[in-house]
């Protein structure tokens, strides 16, 4: 863990060569998924079976790659009681506020008479990939599924490693109504979604984090399909005065920290002392954790505490642009409203990150590696298209035509002015 002092003399240089850091995957994952993606295109399910059994040590076949309507609901039985409560809760809040996000048609007639306006509509297929690996993550089911079946999507197919199946994920997986569960993981199984793969159909948008594998497949398959983003590891910025209590700040950048070594949490505040009560307090917890040791490598080769005053938090936040940030503090907005790079914003010392994670009901797919510079986090309108339509009668056309037929001349595109011109009956001459 580094600490800086925005003071010092270096501050802005050492904060970012910081930023430049590399926290990105293996050079070599790239070629690997190239192959994966190829002997997939080409050898379709059985290769896809043949790579589950190399990369996952499972032995499938077609009739088993598909988990059942019999297991999903054998396992959302066996999900404890509290937990299917939890998850109802959550996605009701998460149905609830994308339900919020739904755009509206327009139409209208301009002054020209042209009709024009756009319609909405949701795609077809959405594939959603649900890590396996670490943990289960029945959250992740009910972000990245529930918005899309609000937005109308027809068919919803998840993957998720191969295994055991958590009962919580299927759990999540019937409330959110998803019933086509295939059991492949990896870049096989983006593969699958993106080209199909004997039973397995092919979808139009994949969506969903994964490992560095998962996202060098949809980078590789954007075009074949379209993809939600390009997820990176994990991140979070606390702003916090001295009034916090440092126990609480210490948890909310561990939240971030345990999801990966390569994970990163910054503290800025304008009290060292108190900077110093948060370290120790996450030494102290470092020492229980069950998650402790991918936190600590996070803390350690990725964490950092900026010393600044807090009316300079905003621009720091927009040079992180992370994925999340907390200001902990009283009347929050005064400082959060100058922010304009962040996935989602934790207002106040009663809303930890973890809230927007599971049950607030905004969505916890959001932009990483300073991608909230031109990104948004998941929303119903990753799953819906706008076409636009425009119409022109006689007189409309004859104030239009003219113009167009200008442009496509000046750009020498003569089959274009010729589709207005004719129409005007003003046929330019030939020879």
């Amino acid at each position: 863990m580094r600490r800086f002092d925005f003071s010092d003399p270096d501050f802005a240089a050492a904060f970012r060569a910081f930023l430049a850091e590399d926290r990105g995957s293996p050079a070599d994952v790239d070629a690997s998924v190239v192959e994966v993606l190829d002997a997939v295109r080409t050898g379709g399910i059985q290769a896809v079976l043949d790579l589950t059994r190399r990369f996952d040590r499972v032995d499938l076949t077609e009739q088993t790659v598909r988990v059942t309507a019999e297991e999903i609901e054998a396992g959302a039985a066996q999900t404890p009681a509290d937990v299917r409560e939890a998850i109802a809760f959550a996605a009701a809040r998460i149905r609830a506020y994308h339900a919020r996000q739904r755009p509206a048609d327009q139409a209208w007639t301009d002054e020209a008479g042209v009709e024009l306006g756009w319609r909405w509509t949701p795609i077809e297929a959405v594939g959603v990939y649900v890590p396996g690996g670490r943990a289960a993550y029945p959250s992740t089911v009910l972000m990245n599924a529930v918005p899309a079946q609000v937005a109308g999507v027809d068919r919803i197919a998840m993957v998720t490693p191969p295994g055991k199946l958590q009962p919580a994920v299927l759990a999540a997986a019937k409330e959110a109504g998803v019933t086509e569960i295939w059991r492949i993981g990896g870049a096989q199984a983006v593969a699958a979604l993106a080209y199909g793969a004997g039973p397995i159909q092919p979808v139009d948008k994949i969506v969903g984090p994964g490992n560095a594998y998962v996202t060098a497949a949809k980078r590789r398959l954007y075009g074949v399909v379209g993809i939600d983003a390009l997820a990176g590891p994990s991140e979070i910025v606390v702003v916090a005065d001295n009034q916090n209590n440092p126990d609480w700040i210490a948890a909310d950048l561990l939240s971030q920290a345990e999801h990966d070594p390569a994970a990163q949490s910054i503290l800025i505040t304008d009290d060292p002392a108190f900077a110093d009560a948060v370290e120790a307090a996450i030494i102290e917890r470092l020492k229980t954790l069950a998650t402790g040791q991918d936190a600590a490598a996070s803390w350690r080769d990725h964490g950092a505490v900026i010393i600044a005053p807090l009316d300079e938090s905003p621009a720091l936040v927009d040079a992180i642009a992370p994925e999340h940030v907390e200001f902990a503090l009283d009347n929050p907005e005064r400082l959060s409203d100058r922010v304009r790079h962040a996935g989602a914003i934790f207002l106040g010392r009663l809303t930890p990150e973890a809230i927007g994670d599971y049950v607030a009901g905004s969505n916890h797919v959001l932009p990483t590696s300073r991608a909230a510079r031109f990104q948004s986090g998941l929303s119903i309108y990753d799953f819906l298209k706008r076409t636009s339509i425009a119409k022109c009668n006689a007189a409309s056309f004859a104030i239009l035509g003219p113009h167009t037929a200008a442009l496509a001349t000046v750009e020498g595109l003569p089959a274009h002015a010729l589709s207005a011109q004719i129409r005007l009956g003003r046929l330019p001459s030939e020879g």
